[in-house]
């Protein structure tokens, strides 16, 4: 009878170890750089394989669009929260992969809201950010480059909606929506 339990007591320690092994960090921020923007973010855990990122940041804006017709570059604000779920923590644990700072494959439900708050541009002119929403399921996966620094990429496809007759336009708009971004960071 000690012997049975001593081992189930062995067995629930070492499962008890493994899965606090394959849990995602209880909190990180960090500051990301791409080719469309900058942005500050913080990953929330939320189990063991779930976070929730928010993010506050600038996205370049190719502008000449309907709404920027003079326009060939905006810098305008952006506020997103991004449920992520990691997938593939347990797999890169057993092949004796990374998974600090969240390093790993993911699947998440990215939404953005684009405020009218402060927009660079090249224009002469004063511009009025059309505010918009987006909701886009992503796939990505993000790798640690020694401590500090990591990088990330994503992709995936949604829905996007411009709140245009706010400023002006005849009525707002909704259309397909496309996540591509590919960004080097550090985290603090």
């Amino acid at each position: 009878m000690k012997k049975t339990m001593l081992t189930i007591v062995l067995f629930t320690f070492v499962l008890t170890l493994q899965s606090q092994k394959t849990s995602v960090e209880k909190s990180i921020f960090g500051l990301q750089i791409g080719a469309v923007g900058v942005w500050v973010h913080h990953e929330l855990k939320l189990s063991n394989q779930m976070v929730l990122r928010s993010e506050i940041g600038f996205d370049i804006n190719s502008g000449n669009n309907d709404f920027y017709p003079d326009t060939s570059f905006l810098l305008t604000s952006v506020l997103t929260l991004e449920p992520r779920w990691y997938y593939n923590l347990n797999k890169r644990i057993s092949k004796g992969k990374r998974i600090d700072a969240n390093s790993g494959n993911f699947f998440s439900l990215k939404t953005s809201y684009h405020p009218d708050l402060l927009v660079i541009s090249n224009s002469d002119e004063s511009i009025n950010v059309v505010p918009d929403i987006s909701i886009i399921p992503t796939w990505g996966l993000k790798r640690n480059i020694g401590k500090h620094f990591n990088y990330e990429a994503g992709a995936g496809i949604g829905y996007i909606y411009y709140f245009a007759k706010n400023e002006g336009f005849t009525k707002d708009k909704g259309e397909t929506a496309l996540n591509l971004h590919l960004r080097i960071g550090y985290r603090f």
